[in-house]
């Protein structure tokens, strides 16, 4: 609980399967998937969607944002899924993290570069144990990647969330508490790094 993980290792290895089968979006073969002490790999369709809603923020690189929605309703789009009424304060202090204050009105394709911030909000705004991010920052120019892997860390901090980035970009990987490597589909490495 608490680290900031990264996972790396060539393409195809494994890596996006690992990260979705921690998210509860795809099932193990075989062993479990143990998350806040449940096990979510026994969980049917509908405790598991609910389970993930409230425990496991998703990132992905492309955002997943929907176009049709304000960065608002973006934002908030989670906790009315889950039939939850928004909390006015903490949703304005979320948003005033993220810097998005002024842009709540906009449309995705408004947004020329937020984007993963609104990702980030709207992956943190049920203040998830878990935080997955795949490859957040492969479509971001150097300064929108460094800014993005800042708003993380800072959740991490703030929150004591779990977040799970794959990358490979080396400095994000080195930048880590804990790096990761898979080849093949088995972690051939797995390497704690204190300061």
């Amino acid at each position: 609980k608490g680290e900031f993980v990264t996972i790396i290792g060539p393409s195809g290895s494994g890596k996006s399967t690992l990260l979705h089968i921690l998210g509860g979006v795809d099932v193990p073969t075989k062993g479990s998937v143990v998350i806040n002490q449940t096990d979510i790999s026994n969980l049917d369709e509908t405790a598991l969607a609910i389970f993930r809603r409230r425990q496991i923020g998703l990132i992905y690189q492309f955002y997943n944002l929907i176009p049709i929605l304000t960065v608002q309703e973006n934002l908030t789009l989670p906790l009315l899924l889950d039939g939850r009424k928004p909390d006015e304060k903490q949703i304005s202090t979320l948003v005033k993290r993220l810097g998005l204050e002024n842009r709540l009105d906009h449309l995705p394709n408004q947004l020329s570069g937020g984007q993963q911030r609104v990702s980030i909000g709207r992956a943190l705004v049920n203040n998830p144990a878990l935080m997955l991010a795949d490859e957040p920052t492969g479509n971001l120019d150097s300064e929108n990647s460094k800014e993005m892997i800042s708003l993380l860390r800072q959740f991490n901090k703030d929150f004591n969330q779990t977040v799970i980035i794959i990358t490979h970009d080396e400095k994000i990987a080195n930048s880590a508490d804990r790096v990761i490597t898979i080849e093949d589909g088995k972690i051939t490495g797995d390497e704690v790094r204190i300061g």
